[in-house]
């Protein structure tokens, strides 16, 4: 908006005093049409600086007035200190004042000098703000750069139309055309913004800290060192050989972490499948505070529960190099047991469900259809093929409103055969339903049983001392709030034997028979 009043002022003639004083008319006019929230207010304070920059002729002085305005604007505000829209709004003002321009001139070794400008800004904007996006956030873009280069044209577009059909009020015909004329730049932006987030590696996860804040710091600052191009100094000087070292420090660690990126990409991809045994049949996938379990025989593989979110689901089949799921089974509608299904939607054959309570229950399912899969509700009594395996349903029971939809109507099913040991998973049954599991189905021992709801407290023991598994496997997140598994479920377990295997301490958990034998490999190492 302040670069359209700049042209429209120069066309009329108007220097360079009378361009930024109208500008700053304009901006104040545009911030109070917008309402001044504090996030508006940053971002007009930091247009100001530019143009203050532009008027007293000397670029140089952009730090200084920057720092000024960030100082006036504290001492107005002092809780603003401790947001981070504040500090990324200055953050990023300071990159665009002091480190686009080296980049730009590094760039431009490589390539045009105005395609070294239009990169330099978004990459010292991200440089500068990546340590604070850190200290807050879960993930680090890897394509915010590339984002905001095919997202930038518009954003002009898109403020200078809007801003001229809100002027146009008075006039509604052309109020609306310039409305309908400003949404084809905002949906460019917004289109720009959701699809390049869904792009595979389009972002990396890191715990957010003080520590990643400095990882980030550091690999920021060897990137900038790099690619900018700094002062020249007389050559074999001190100052000149400092320098040279120090781009050699940075450029190595840069190669390290292009390096580490690289390898971890070709392990979440093409190598994916390099660490992974192949004579697994069940794998409980370490999808955190949730359930996710396959079993495979042949070439056949079933899903039992989805976990709370897409993205560990996803990454789990592709270790196992699971492509397609031909049985879906969605024991009951709980965020931690569903929430992941857009992982495998458009890849399911048939799914097999529990009750149904509420409409997003419903419209969960119309979206497996919608992706190609046949949709059955699931009772005691049914029963089917696997590749080699059998697989029964032994709950819920058909027709019965002893217990409430939800956790104890739990899809309880049973896979045994076709190398695939003989296992039973329990879903998020409590102990009342579970003591008529065992009355109403038959409970032979199994080899492998996955411990209902987490290891919550509430167990049946009989149940248990009837299944006498080998291997109790317990779908848990670390340091989960409920305190799972309880301490009295996991003495239960020892009671009968069982070896207890945890996601949350082993990862990744795989199970297979050998010779009749039961093998277990875990992602991590016990203890």
């Amino acid at each position: 908006m302040v670069g359209a009043i700049f042209w429209l002022t120069a066309l009329c003639g108007g220097g360079r005093r009378l361009r930024v004083l109208l500008s700053l008319v304009g901006l104040t006019g545009f911030v109070v049409l917008v309402t001044p929230e504090p996030s508006v207010i940053r971002a007009g304070v930091m247009a100001a600086v530019g143009m203050l920059s532009v008027l007293s002729g000397k670029p140089s002085a952009g730090a200084g007035m920057l720092s000024l305005c960030a100082t006036i604007i504290l001492v107005a505000d002092p809780w603003l200190a401790a947001t981070p829209g504040f500090a990324l709004s200055v953050v990023a003002s300071g990159a665009l004042i002091l480190l686009a321009p080296p980049l730009a001139r590094g760039l431009a070794r490589g390539m045009p000098r105005p395609v070294a400008l239009a990169v330099a800004v978004p990459l010292s904007a991200q440089l500068a703000c990546g340590p604070i996006i850190a200290l807050f956030a879960e993930q680090q873009s890897l394509v915010g750069i590339a984002a905001n280069l095919i997202a930038g044209p518009a954003a002009p577009v898109a403020t200078v139309i809007g801003l001229l059909a809100c002027l146009a009020a008075p006039l509604p015909v052309l109020a609306d055309l310039l409305t309908a004329s400003a949404w084809l730049p905002a949906a460019w932006i917004a289109t720009t913004a959701t699809t390049t987030a869904q792009l595979p590696g389009a972002q990396v996860l890191v715990p957010p800290g003080l520590g990643s804040a400095l990882v980030v710091a550091v690999v920021s600052a060897a990137i900038a060192i790099v690619l900018m191009r700094a002062p020249t100094h007389q050559p074999g000087s001190r100052v000149e050989r400092a320098a040279a070292w120090g781009r050699r420090g940075a450029a190595v660690i840069v190669v390290v972490v292009l390096s580490l990126a690289g390898s971890r990409a070709l392990l979440d991809g093409p190598l994916a499948t390099a660490t992974t045994p192949d004579a697994w049949a069940v794998a409980a996938c370490d999808v955190g505070q949730g359930d996710a379990v396959l079993v495979r025989s042949a070439t056949q593989v079933a899903l039992i529960d989805t976990g709370p979110e897409p993205q560990p689901l996803a990454s789990c089949l592709r270790s196992l190099g699971v492509e397609r799921i031909d049985l879906l089974v969605l024991t009951h509608f709980d965020l931690d047991h569903v929430g992941g299904a857009e992982a495998v939607r458009g890849r399911v054959d048939v799914v097999m469900h529990g009750p149904i309570a509420e409409d997003a229950d419903r419209r969960l399912l119309d979206d497996l259809v919608d992706g190609g899969a046949r949709v059955h509700a699931a009772s005691a009594g049914q029963q089917g093929m696997l590749g080699e395996a059998a697989w029964r349903v032994l709950w819920p029971l058909r027709h019965s409103a002893a217990f409430p939809d939800g956790n104890d109507a739990s899809v309880v099913m049973e896979f045994d055969g076709g190398e695939v040991p003989r296992s039973i998973y329990l879903g998020d049954l409590s102990a009342a339903p579970q003591r008529m599991l065992q009355r109403t189905a038959r409970m032979m021992p199994y080899a492998v049983v996955k411990v209902a709801h987490h290891g919550s407290a509430d167990q049946d023991p009989g149940l248990y001392e009837a299944m006498r598994p080998r291997v109790a496997l317990f779908s848990v997140g670390a340091d989960n709030d409920y305190g799972h598994p309880r301490s009295e479920t996991l003495d239960l377990l020892a009671a009968t034997g069982a070896h207890v295997l945890r996601t949350d301490e082993r990862g990744r958990i795989l199970l297979g028979l050998r010779d009749g034998e039961l093998q277990v490999w875990t992602e991590k190492p016990a203890g």
